[in-house]
């Protein structure tokens, strides 16, 4: 029922105003653009109509020319395709807009999932103290990656932010001022970002969305929960920071990018912590406070301006001054403003975020070799014999005496201390190995310190091994044995309070093995990982590298965390969030506020409110094992195909993510120009599939899977498994949600294609049998039914882009026949790629 009523009032105050809204927007003075938003509706319709009859996108892009224009040149056709698709860039703003400032009306204070609920819940079964003892230890991190899967250039989000606010005050003036303003705002970067412009396009974030509603939500807990002997603890929700220190396939990250990141984070929290401090002054302006107040402020702007080392208890030195002098004298009035200043500071430190470097095993390996090959000459020895000899060497090498990837990494361990020194310990504390899959991955960065001068117990950083392959998932249970056994690294995890944390892939997971091979496999990993760190005494902390669609491990995150049951280790939920996720899940405060806590309450109630949907039985365990191997099997013969790699490269886009210019990264791994499906990035390889609409990865071999049982009369079994475990039903609902996102229609063209035909079929067949057999499974009539708010917002979305597609696709049709400018159909790709990206944000 409440579902039912808040559909309807999605379609008031979302689907109603985006009309009325699109309609000034038709009549914008766009340069040369006057009759765009007259044409665009029979784009949609003959699209909509071509789709379904079978006709090709050519088709249905040249009948929209001839029967709507009057154009004859390809000049004058492309010109009209580009002002095309910059105006649906714009709708596409203007509908995010509007569904971001409609958020607050949509969801409640005590939707299931927020802190209220959770009070209320726990205080129903008698749970209070054991929530409280569990919000002591419990904490979540949120950790923000620069992957681009959307970038809009600055001056276009603060657009974006001012819309929301003239939306929610129903501006109709200001709409229409800043409508113009996006009109004439460019959407495209003309070079691609730098790592810095990454980072401080994060960092504002950061500063103007994160600062307030952390400290608020934090205010929030303690006044929720707090009673006389309760203490909140200060790290309970953090942040955690990739731009800048992420150099896994980026070569423009370096030593130096990562040392200025580190200045930047710690330049934006001092300056968020001067600006408050001028508010609050202006409330205590009180003898004895007033004048220890401006002290601080002058030394904050000192550490600001003029490079002054300022700590964290430099500043709490002042705040418990001012705090004595209030009580004693001045009535404690507004002590709550000074409390919430302190507490913030607490919070954030210097350091704001903290930044972590990241880097290949492959890369390390081929630094230990150099440094080895320079110390003790090209001796043959094992790779376990490097790192050993190079634990024990007293002498610091110099990193002048290499060049390139094998003195920055020198330079980068190098200069660990000097950041730490700055932003504090916890500015930077972790060192993520991606590709890991062997005990040597962790000890060679272990041995990257001691050569570049640490002593041991100097070494303050834990060193994460990232499990994302299914060979390295496979392995990850002897690796951490063989590590938690090792003498040093031992001795290194007693000083870091035998606490490991250890990072997995679902990305790459799900790239490699599919979707529910991928999702079984981090379970299954996550449970031995468990069980192995208990018998070591050693606190394991899991690390998601989640990102944001189903088809990248995301999916509808409290759900996937809520229902992790006793057999997986829960001391902090913490995971990856990326592009379009970072704008559309945490991109204002209330959405940022409502997911934190729905984060927070998923472990704390894991914990706290036992559940037999959540923990698997022996039968359930081994049904999804059975599902599993079938669908693997399934996705494996997809991607040996010979056809698989090459159908991406000719019939979609993934050549062309590397020319979009939203992120620094390189958009696959390693040179040369034939491709292989290892050097793929999951983001292209995910978003290529995005583009066609076609979604594989989220759901290819599941529903084969489940077909199978059915043939052999268990389906039963199947729908008794997703009654009965909450991780089944999750991922269920999961690839239901990646399939809403499908259009087949779009590709029809394809089948009749001699070369590629015969795969699309492969792939349309697995669609439909994936989508009817779900829909049997779960009793629904349409797929994301039990969330129709998200189902709206898909549905209007698809709607905008579907002209967006028809382009895309006339242009790559044009460029495989080689016909016209190509140079211009490139850049249409290219161009419509941007705006698809863009609009696709519910997937998280």
């Amino acid at each position: 029922m409440i579902h039912d009523q808040r559909a309807e009032k999605f379609r008031q105050i979302v689907e109603n105003k985006f009309q009325i809204y699109n309609s000034l927007f038709m009549s914008l003075p766009y340069d040369k653009m006057t009759n765009i938003g007259m044409l665009l509706p029979f784009l949609y319709e003959e699209s909509k109509i071509g789709y379904e009859a079978e006709k090709t996108p050519e088709e249905i892009v040249e009948e929209f020319f001839k029967n709507h224009t009057d154009l004859q040149t390809e000049e004058q056709k492309l010109e009209l395709l580009f002002k095309i698709i910059q105006y649906i860039e714009r709708q596409v703003v203007l509908f995010d807009s509007i569904e971001d400032a409609a958020f607050p009306n949509l969801h409640s204070e005590s939707d299931s999932g927020t802190i209220t609920n959770l009070f209320e819940r726990s205080l129903q079964d008698h749970k209070l103290e054991k929530v409280r003892e569990k919000l002591k230890d419990f904490s979540i991190k949120v950790v923000f990656t620069a992957h681009p899967t959307q970038f809009y250039p600055s001056s276009v989000q603060r657009i974006i932010q001012d819309l929301r606010t003239a939306i929610t005050s129903d501006s109709v003036t200001n709409i229409d001022t800043l409508l113009q303003q996006l009109g004439k705002t460019p959407f495209v970067n003309k070079e691609k970002p730098t790592p810095i412009d990454e980072a401080l396009s994060i960092i504002s974030y950061l500063r103007y969305v994160y600062y307030d509603t952390i400290g608020e939500l934090f205010t929030k807990i303690k006044k929720t929960f707090g009673n006389g002997h309760f203490h909140l603890h200060e790290d309970i929700i953090q942040l955690g920071f990739w731009p800048g220190g992420d150099r896994d396939g980026n070569p423009f990250v370096t030593a130096e990018v990562t040392k200025k990141v580190a200045g930047e984070l710690r330049s934006a929290i001092l300056k968020s912590y001067y600006s408050h401090l001028k508010y609050i002054r202006r409330r205590l302006s009180f003898r004895g406070v007033s004048e220890v107040l401006t002290v601080l402020n002058d030394e904050l702007y000192a550490a600001i301006f003029d490079g002054k080392e300022i700590t964290v208890d430099d500043i709490l030195k002042r705040t418990d001054e001012a705090e004595k002098i209030l009580v004693e004298q001045h009535n404690s009035l507004f002590l709550d403003l000074l409390v919430n200043f302190r507490d913030r500071v607490k919070i954030f430190g210097t350091h704001f975020a903290t930044l972590d470097i990241r880097q290949d095993s492959r890369v390390h390996q081929q630094v230990i070799d150099e440094v080895y090959a320079k110390i003790y000459g090209d001796i043959e020895v094992s790779n376990e014999d490097k790192f050993n000899q190079l634990i024990q060497i007293s002498n610091k090498v110099n990193s002048d005496d290499f060049e390139g990837i094998v003195k920055d990494t020198l330079l980068t361990v190098s200069q660990v201390s000097e950041i730490q020194q700055l932003n504090g310990l916890r500015g930077m504390n972790r060192y993520i190995i991606s590709n890991s899959d062997d005990v040597k991955d962790v000890m060679n960065v272990y041995a990257f310190f001691k050569i570049c001068g640490y002593k041991d117990d100097e070494i303050k950083m834990d060193i994460v091994p990232l499990f994302e392959t299914m060979e390295g998932l496979a392995n990850a249970e002897n690796v951490m044995k063989e590590l938690y056994e090792n003498p040093i690294y031992k001795k290194h995890l007693e000083r870091r309070g035998n606490q490991q944390t250890i990072m997995l892939g679902f990305s790459d997971g799900t790239k490699d093995g599919g979707y529910l091979k991928a999702n079984w496999e981090i379970y299954k990993a996550k449970e031995v990982l468990t069980k192995i760190s208990d018998e070591n005494g050693i606190k394991v902390i899991f690390f998601d590298g989640r990102g944001g669609p189903p088809a990248r491990g995301g999916g509808k995150t409290h759900d996937f965390y809520a229902s992790q049951g006793k057999t997986i280790a829960n001391h902090k939920i913490e995971l990856t969030i990326q592009g379009q996720t970072i704008t559309s899940i945490f991109g204002n405060k209330e959405q940022a506020q409502f997911n934190f806590e729905q984060l927070l309450t998923a472990g704390i109630e894991n914990d706290v409110f036992k559940n037999a949907k959540k923990d698997l039985t022996e039968k359930e365990r081994k049904l999804i094992i059975e599902l599993a191997e079938i669908s693997y099997q399934k996705y494996s013969d997809l991607k040996a195909h010979p056809m698989f790699v090459p159908y991406l490269q000719e019939m979609s886009t993934l050549e062309y993510y590397g020319k979009t210019n939203i992120g620094s990264r390189p958009s696959k791994r390693g040179g040369g120009n034939e491709l292989k499906f290892e050097d793929l990035r999951a983001i292209p390889f995910v978003g290529s599939w995005s583009q066609l609409k076609q979604n594989v990865p989220g759901f290819f071999g599941f529903g084969y899977a489940m077909q199978k049982m059915k043939e052999q009369g268990r389906f039963d079994e199947v729908k008794e498994l997703y009654r009965g475990s909450d991780f089944f039903k999750t991922l269920v609902l999961n690839s239901m949600m990646s399939m809403n996102k499908t259009y087949f229609p779009l590709t029809y063209y394809i089948k009749k294609n001699p070369k590629f035909g015969d795969f699309w079929n492969i792939l349309f067949k697995e669609y439909n049998l994936s989508k009817d057999i779900m829909l049997e499974l779960t009793g629904f009539s349409m797929l994301q039914q039990e969330d129709l708010i998200s189902m709206k917002s898909v549905k209007i979305r698809e709607k905008i882009v579907l002209p967006l597609l028809s382009i895309q696709q006339y242009a790559l049709m044009k460029i495989q026949k080689g016909e016209g400018n190509l140079e211009a159909y490139g850049k249409l790709v290219t161009r419509s790629l941007f705006g698809n990206i863009n609009a696709s944000r519910n997937s998280a």
